[in-house]
């Protein structure tokens, strides 16, 4: 007999038959009623015991979190809040479940519980509504980029060089800690090391994917990336995962309709998929936000500001124009931002991004033209000398969602940038070989996954949009 997922049986196309189905007890009541999951959706599915021509010893084994497979009768339900159910004709138990250890009860359990339980957590509702998004979401971004003639590469999750000049990277080594070779100013002699130099785990596969770019077009890398920043933050991972499309001739302007067309096509197809899962998530944040004082709650639903994005036009905004926006705003004047903008230079905090999005413009926002000094070396340098072709997309209740730019193709000017920021050349060699054969205007941008998920969740802390976080001082599971 075909086993069937609890998804399956609970569409209301169904004809009511014999049936097998396999799953986890989410709770067994008065020995008769069982509610089984099985994770292919939110819902469970109630399997109705005969206890009294049942077993014994089977039913004491019925207990929460135990896996079973049931075969019985799908019938219409005759009790309240489930259309349909099943009439067990036989049960085995698949797995035991201890009930005085086993942590995943059927009761309210707080996050920072469940993330030290994270091999378990995706038995909540929450949780397993978040990662069926987290799941959607990446189908959601290859099927976007495979149907814009978009090529998937793979770059290196080990490398020479650090894309971001952030210096805060994950050192892979083969060397002896204890004894390492040395040179003969006594540093750690890396030549004798397993790739004959230092090497690290990247921040970014931008740099490779702008060499695809330049031979194949169109290219998108979708990987994990590493930053060795120790910061406990709700909004910092240690290894989380980047999308970064790289298109070559194609200037900032281009950059920008692409990046608000990926986003609306990536959040349309959760509105349309993944109904459920978001109904559930958008009525816990609702029922979060009631626990709130009202001038904390926010303005929108989950669904809200998923619909406020993929419905609203970008309203594209120089820095500059920004800048100016924000001196004048009533809560810079009144001193309530907790950042003040002061002059034209500072770098843009959530607060301010917000503002603009949520207050100010009403609509997401693309700000572009940043000063060159707070952004990374091979952003195009404009005609002004002070700004370059960078832009942020902003979304509301998270501020910057998208990082992108129009890369400098110019090899002098880009040499001497990285000059100036103490960037060795010789590491990045190939790099300015594709300023020197065939070069032109190309750009891209990069997006953090698990931001997006956080958006598309309503989560508030970003270990608990990824399946086991990496933080510091904690590398568990």
């Amino acid at each position: 007999m075909k086993m069937h997922t609890v998804a399956e049986l609970l569409k209301k196309e169904n004809t009511l038959h014999e049936v097998t189905i396999k799953g986890w007890v989410r709770s067994f009541r008065s020995n008769r009623f069982i509610a089984l999951n099985d994770g292919s959706t939110l819902n469970n599915i109630q399997c109705v015991v005969n206890f009294e021509q049942t077993d014994e010893a089977l039913l004491k084994r019925i207990t929460t979190g135990a896996a079973v497979s049931v075969t019985g009768e799908l019938t219409e339900s005759q009790g309240q809040g489930q259309s349909l159910e099943i009439q067990v004709k036989s049960i085995e138990i698949l797995g035991d479940s201890d009930p005085e250890t086993y942590p995943i009860q059927p009761k309210k359990h707080s996050f920072e519980f469940l993330r030290e339980n994270a091999h378990l957590r995706t038995r909540t509702n929450t949780f397993s509504a978040v990662m069926r998004l987290r799941s959607s979401l990446s189908f959601a971004i290859h099927k976007y980029f495979n149907e814009n003639g978009f090529y998937y590469m793979h770059t290196p999750i080990i490398t020479g060089s650090d894309a971001e000049g952030a210096g805060e990277m994950f050192r892979v080594t083969g060397l002896d800690p204890k004894n390492p070779p040395l040179t003969e100013d006594g540093k750690v002699d890396y030549s004798e090391d397993f790739f004959g130099k230092e090497t690290n785990l990247t921040v970014s596969g931008q740099l490779e994917a702008e060499a695809y770019a330049m031979s194949l077009g169109k290219v998108y890398t979708f990987g994990p990336t590493f930053r060795a920043e120790n910061s406990n933050t709700s909004r910092h991972l240690a290894e989380f995962w980047m999308i970064e499309p790289e298109v070559a001739f194609m200037d900032l302007a281009g950059n920008m309709d692409l990046a608000e067309d990926f986003m609306k096509s990536v959040l349309s197809y959760i509105l349309k998929h993944n109904q459920e899962d978001l109904q559930f998530l958008n009525q816990r944040l609702l029922d979060e936000e009631k626990t709130k004082p009202q001038a904390d709650r926010s303005d929108m639903s989950l669904i809200e500001k998923i619909s406020f994005v993929v419905e609203n036009n970008f309203k594209r905004v120089s820095y500059t124009e920004a800048i100016d926006i924000l001196r004048d705003s009533k809560p810079n004047k009144k001193k309530k931002f907790n950042y003040i903008i002061e002059e034209w230079g500072a770098d843009l905090q959530s607060e301010h991004e917000r503002f603009l999005v949520e207050k100010h413009f009403k609509c997401p926002v693309i700000l572009f033209d940043y000063p060159a000094n707070i952004k990374a070396f091979y952003m195009r340098l404009n005609e002004d000398g002070k700004t370059v072709r960078a832009m942020d997309i902003l979304f509301p209740g998270i501020g910057e969602m998208v990082g992108g730019s129009q890369r400098e193709e110019r090899l002098e000017v880009l040499k001497e940038k990285m000059k100036a920021l103490n960037i060795d050349e010789e590491e990045l060699w190939w790099y300015l070989d594709l300023r020197k054969y065939g070069t032109a205007v190309h750009s891209g941008f990069g997006l953090g996954f698990e931001r997006l998920v956080m958006f598309a969740t309503g989560m508030g802390n970003i270990r608990d949009v990824i399946p086991f976080p990496r933080t510091p001082q904690n590398a568990e599971f």
